[in-house]
């Protein structure tokens, strides 16, 4: 079986790019400005805490066009096993 980083990296741009910035909030936590990215690798793991400093969730969700929502969607749905999968990397980074 491949590896994670291969498998982000087989997916098309924005879904490889949304899933990487995952991995960066879930090691560094949140960094920068507010973008689409930030914002859909949040809604994409769940954890508002990810969201930047002030924006609220509903203020964060219409930040992102309809594409985008559609994006963090099928991210959820049909690369769930990619999601855990950064997230158990992250688990065992801090251990």
């Amino acid at each position: 079986m491949q590896s994670i980083a291969r498998q982000i990296e087989q997916l098309p741009y924005p879904l490889d790019k949304i899933l990487l910035v995952a991995q960066d909030l879930l090691s560094a936590g949140v960094t920068g400005p507010l973008t689409k990215e930030q914002v859909a690798a949040a809604f994409v793991l769940a954890r508002v805490e990810f969201l930047p400093q002030g924006c609220d969730v509903v203020e964060a969700w219409e930040h992102l066009d309809i594409e985008w929502r559609l994006y963090v969607r099928h991210l959820r749905q049909d690369y769930r096993h990619l999601i855990e999968a950064l997230e158990m990397g992250a688990v065992h980074q801090k251990d």
